[in-house]
Parts: structure tokens; C-alpha cells; sequence
């Protein structure tokens, strides 16, 4: 049996779209992508879960007779992908009519960074089973060091993975990205008084291994943030100034961008699609987005449509300034797209550390865990459950759990009075500790 030619990425794609639109599509679409995950858990001082996985993938966008459709598969030998372009063809004739679903306009690829984003850590490849298995044990070992004998158990794992991707269009775009991403967590339950078992975890993510703190830093702040949660109890509601502690602080913030996106606008599901141009915050409250932060894990020279990423500020000063709308959803509200990817999300920081900001208080609840909840992208409403620490005059006081806040995000992101300077690395939304004045802590 004759073998059938390996072809790399940007060949592969040539062959795909030509024969794509050969068999009767008028525009196409492909990216080929090929990663490597290794994943190790450690539970009670022993291996729970070893997992490593390489995997690849061709996913072909279609659009035939203004219809698309969209189909994905593992298997890029030529003699099976006829098949799967000629069923991708045939599925589309069955779908819908959608005038808007077009390639973007060719004009608007132009104008990419050549900035290097240094998204790969070159030691990668190096990088040992003993060394994924000493990073896991590290971080367990430190949160059984640390967390006595009021443990009940401790879970730790490590985590890396390494990704390229090549994208085409039948319309003359063409991007090619690569990169690694680190993992270090731990997390413990704990025996409090009766039956409280309180959880603590924490992590760190990075797109290069040497941006990590240490293993054994991540095990002592998951058994440090499980202890202190002990005697945690509900209080009397209040209304009081609450600090959102940084690492949850995205949580909130994520409940704001949501309407701003193109399909919650169109789809007449956020309660922001009139307010551009309007202060929804306080001056405080500045949101940019930097595609471009070197090892950023947010950090891409292209969004998914293909166009050039760019800086640019969604919020400045409290003012919405600006909507995350891709080419599709520009096309159904008729305007020019901003946008709809995500890269890195940053909230401009203060000049204050946590504990300055705690001491500036006479009383504040420090949240330090978010319990559920729900946001309105149509009004602007939301509630979510809460844990935390309270503090007078710079003091601890007692822990607190079970309580809850609720507010629209109209009134909510005006209340914001300090912004801490301890923004949170190790995710695409980097964001400080917040301050927000005069909020109602609902509990007994």
C-alpha cells in the first residue's frame, strides 16, 4: 500500500482549501493544530493520576450557497479528509440561509504586530518526568507540612502543555502561533468544629516554567487559606466597605465584560449596549486590554476573526469606551468590528498593598472567596455567596461564610473607592485588590 505523503501545516491547509472549493464552497476557513498535555495529581503521597495526551486536530469552516457549517476531526490523511469535505459540503446544504456569515474583509487583515510575544519556554522539551513529579510532591508535601493535624486530605498536581496552531483562509489570511503553559496547584480540606470542612486551594499559571513561584510557597498558601477559614460563621447583615481580594477579583469583572460583547448586544442581552460614551464607574476604574505583554497568557498578534490585535482601553476612567464585537456580529448590528477575542484584561492598579488598604478602613470584610452566584447580562443585576475575613481598625476579627452580596453593576462599579497595587499574574485578567464603600453584606 502506497504511503501517503506527510505534509506540514501550511501545505496541508493549501490542499484543504483548494479542495474545499473545488467540491462547490464559495469561501473556507481551516486551522490545524497539534498539542502535548501532561498531567500529574498527587493524593496522600502518592500518584492518583498520570496523564499525557498528544492530540491534533483540522477544523474546516465552510460557506456554500450563503450557509455554513463547521466540522472538526483528527485524521489528516488525504484519502479520509476527501470524505469529510464532501459531508461537511453536504451538511451545509441542509442548513439555514445566513447572510451574515462571510470571511471578514480581506482589507482588514493587514497592519499585524511583528512583536515577539516569547509565548514558548525553550526548556520545554527538557523538562523531566522527575521534575513533574518533584513540582507535585513539593507543593503536597508543603500543604501537609503546614496544615497539622487538622487535615483531612490534600490534593496536588502539575500540569504543562505545549501548543502550535496554523490558521488559512481561502481569502488570503495566514497565522501560525505556538506556545507552553505551567501549572502548579494544591488544595486541602480541613477539620473545624462539628462537621465544617473547609477548603482552601491555591495556583499559579504561566506560559514558562520560571515564572512560577515555588512549589512549596503554592502548598503552604493552599493549607494557610483552608486554616484560615476556621470558625468562619455568618454575622449580621451590614453595609460596609468590602475589599475583593485580587485573585477573585476577576469573577466580578467577568460578570461586566459578558455584555459587551456583540452577541449579547444584538441578542438585546446587556444592559450596556446604550452606554458607550457614559460613566458607568468611578474615575478609579480603568479596564485596558494589551495583547502584546511579553510570556502574557492572554498575549496573541491576531484575534480570531484574523484581524491585528491592539491595545486599547474597554473602560477609561469609569467611561465605557468601547464593545467587544467580531466581524459576524458587526455585520448583523451593521457596525465596524472592535473585536470580540479576549487577550489580556488589565485593571489599572493603585499605589497602596492589602494590608495598607485594611488599615485605612475603621471596619471592612476582605472577600477571599466567591460561592456561586449569577449575573443579569440584561439588566445589569447580580448576587453571589461570599467568604472572607472581618477587620476593625486594622484588626482581625472573625471569618466569615455563608453571606452574600447584591447589587446592579450600574451602582456596584461607582462604589469603588482604592484600588490596590498586588494585581494578579498568573491569568489574562490581571487585576488588583478593589475597594468598594457602602456595600450590603446580607447574613443572619
Amino acid at each position: 500500500m502506497k504511503k501517503e505523503k506527510i505534509m506540514t501545516f501550511p501545505e496541508l491547509s493549501e490542499w484543504v482549501i483548494n479542495r474545499t472549493l473545488k467540491a462547490g464552497a464559495s469561501e473556507c476557513k481551516v486551522s490545524l493544530s497539534k498539542s502535548r498535555i501532561v498531567e500529574i495529581n498527587y493524593r496522600e503521597h502518592k500518584p492518583d493520576v498520570l496523564r499525557e495526551a498528544t492530540t491534533r486536530n483540522l477544523d474546516l469552516e465552510i460557506l456554500f450557497n450563503r450557509k455554513y457549517a463547521r466540522q472538526s476531526t483528527p485524521d489528516f490523511r488525504m484519502s479520509t479528509l476527501d470524505t469529510f469535505i464532501n459531508d461537511l459540503i453536504e451538511n451545509a446544504g441542509i442548513m439555514e440561509e445566513d447572510p451574515y456569515r462571510t470571511l471578514p474583509d480581506p482589507e482588514l487583515y493587514s497592519g499585524r504586530s511583528t512583536a515577539n510575544l516569547d509565548l514558548t519556554d525553550p526548556g520545554y522539551d527538557k523538562l523531566s518526568a522527575e521534575e513533574r513529579h518533584e513540582m507535585a510532591m513539593k507543593a503536597e508535601n508543603a500543604c501537609f507540612e503546614y496544615g497539622g493535624d487538622k487535615i483531612v486530605s490534600v490534593e496536588a498536581a502539575e500540569y504543562d502543555a505545549k501548543s502550535e496552531e496554523y490558521i488559512r483562509t481561502s481569502n488570503g489570511f495566514e497565522g501560525f502561533t505556538e506556545g507552553t503553559g505551567f501549572q502548579v496547584g494544591a488544595s486541602m480540606y480541613a477539620q473545624d468544629s462539628g462537621d465544617r470542612r473547609p477548603t482552601g486551594y491555591a495556583y499559579a499559571y504561566g506560559t514558562h516554567k520560571g515564572d512560577l513561584p515555588s512549589p512549596e510557597s503554592i502548598g503552604k498558601e493552599a493549607a494557610s487559606r483552608t486554616l484560615d477559614q476556621f470558625g468562619a460563621k455568618k454575622v449580621a447583615t451590614m453595609t460596609v466597605p468590602v475589599i475583593v481580594e485580587n485573585r477573585i477579583a476577576e469573577t466580578i469583572l467577568g460578570f461586566l465584560l459578558d455584555p459587551l460583547s456583540g452577541r449579547s448586544i444584538q441578542q438585546k442581552r446587556s444592559f450596556l449596549a446604550d452606554k458607550k460614551g457614559q460613566k458607568i464607574g468611578s474615575s478609579l476604574f480603568t479596564v485596558s486590554e494589551d495583547p502584546f505583554i511579553p510570556r502574557g497568557i492572554g498575549s496573541k498578534l491576531y484575534d480570531n476573526d484574523g484581524f491585528p490585535t491592539r491595545k486599547r482601553d474597554l473602560f477609561k476612567e469609569g467611561v465605557l469606551n468601547d464593545f467587544m464585537i467580531d466581524w459576524y456580529y458587526s455585520r448583523k448590528l451593521d457596525c465596524t468590528p472592535t473585536s470580540g477575542s479576549i487577550t489580556n484584561i488589565l485593571v489599572s492598579p493603585g499605589s497602596q498593598d492589602l494590608q495598607s488598604l485594611i488599615k485605612d478602613l475603621p471596619k471592612c470584610l476582605l472577600i477571599t472567596g466567591f460561592i456561586g452566584g449569577n449575573s443579569n447580562s440584561t439588566t445589569g443585576d447580580f448576587s453571589i455567596g461570599i467568604s472572607g475575613k472581618l477587620y476593625e481598625k486594622g484588626q482581625f476579627r472573625q471569618n466569615v461564610a455563608e453571606m452574600n452580596i447584591a447589587d446592579n453593576h450600574l451602582n456596584f462599579w461607582n462604589k469603588l473607592v482604592a484600588v490596590g497595587n498586588d494585581t494578579w499574574t498568573y491569568s489574562n485578567i490581571r487585576i488588583p485588590s478593589l475597594v468598594f464603600d457602602k456595600i450590603v453584606v446580607s447574613g443572619v
